[in-house]
């Protein structure tokens, strides 16, 4: 009889084997699969690769093969529903049915419309006992792959917003000197969060006041996020350090200004979206081309301008704040944004949670509304 606790460990531990696709598998999910005996006894383990190579449960099959191990009735633990269809490689489901395994467990449903509940129900047709696990192993699951259910459920990526602060939340002196406010750890910890993005914004604000390059540096990743900037007016110096990476967005005010055209002959991509009321630009038209170009996770860099926008909008999902111990007095907040007439009509905001990252502590606060308990789909 297999075992509800054994199935849970086998998860968690291919859970952290997905982790290892961070940086590697965009815009794919990051998956990872173990295949093993019910006696507890490990015969190959795997994760996803870039987009275009073998998903997690082939990794694992071709682990078993290098070591001559024989998976026939094996059980395989996987932390996203095995694929059924034929995307960019072959379906999952049929290397686990040729491989000859008898039971596959997932952590959770795929919610791409081309699998949901289709990979299980192609496994139970060849004769495979396929399960799902328990609730709690399927929310870490998601949480993992947060932009990716995002994309699928809510037809829009997952917005995060990254910002460092002093005690009293500002972000820089009144002269905007903001190098460093944090100490390195925390600025090491950003890094990391860099490199979960499928792409990272910014605003023409920051890009003319800092000349920022917003790419991964201080981690290693096998993978570079895309890049965006927001200006509505096109503005972008030909001499700006974020165009020397490939694969950089513009977003600008539709109709596209006459500069539009010598951005896209530098091999820039230029997308002319509505204005929004207060002038900008709409968010969610920004989102909604993004999804379009297989986007799951939005990470947010730039001033108190841009963030009290993408806070205004209602569309950023999670704030990731690094508050030094420091008291800097005076200078920006952390989001320009109208002064509440009452405190119930202050923008609320949910902790995650609260640690240490060196000298440093680091907040992670969710928007009202944007728990996935509220949007995401409860474990069929």
């Amino acid at each position: 009889m297999p075992s509800r606790q054994l199935d849970d460990e086998r998860l968690q531990d291919a859970l952290r084997l997905a982790e290892h696709a961070i940086g590697l598998s965009e815009p794919n999910p990051r998956v990872g699969c173990i295949i093993g005996s019910e006696d507890g006894s490990v015969l190959g383990r795997g994760h996803t690769q870039k987009a275009g190579g073998p998903h997690a449960e082939v990794m694992a099959l071709r682990d078993a093969a290098s070591r001559g191990l024989d998976v026939r009735g094996a059980t395989a633990w996987v932390t996203l529903e095995p694929c059924a269809h034929h995307g960019r490689t072959p379906p999952c489901c049929d290397a686990l049915i040729a491989g000859g395994v008898g039971r596959v467990v997932a952590a959770t449903e795929d919610p791409f419309p081309a699998v949901a509940g289709g990979g299980l129900r192609r496994l139970r047709n060849a004769g495979i006992e396929a399960s799902l696990a328990s609730p709690e192993i399927a929310w870490a699951a998601r949480e993992l792959n947060i932009g990716f259910f995002s994309r699928f459920v809510r037809n829009r990526p997952w917005v995060r917003i990254k910002s460092a602060c002093s005690l009293d939340g500002r972000t820089a002196l009144p002269g905007g000197e903001s190098q460093w406010i944090t100490g390195p750890q925390a600025r090491a910890d950003g890094h990391l969060w860099r490199r979960r993005a499928s792409i990272i914004v910014t605003g023409i604000g920051t890009v003319l006041a800092d000349d920022p390059q917003l790419s991964v540096r201080l981690v290693q990743t096998a993978h570079q996020p895309r890049r965006a900037v927001l200006d509505s007016s096109l503005r972008l110096p030909r001499s700006a350090r974020i165009r020397a990476e490939s694969g950089l967005i513009v977003y600008t005010r539709a109709p596209a200004a006459e500069p539009a055209s010598q951005l896209q002959m530098d091999g820039i991509t230029v997308v002319a979206v509505p204005a929004s009321e207060s002038g900008g630009l709409d968010l969610l038209s920004v989102l909604s081309d993004m999804a379009a170009r297989e986007i799951n996770e939005v990470h947010v860099e730039g001033g108190s301008r841009l963030t009290g926008a993408w806070l205004r909008s209602g569309l950023a999902d999670e704030l990731v704040l690094y508050m030094a111990p420091s008291l800097l007095v005076q200078g920006p907040g952390i989001a320009t944004l109208p002064q509440p007439a009452a405190l119930e009509d202050a923008l609320g905001m949910d902790f995650v949670e609260v640690s240490m990252t060196g000298t440093d502590a680091r907040l992670r606060l969710r928007a009202n509304g944007s728990n996935p308990a509220a949007w995401c789909p409860s474990q069929g």
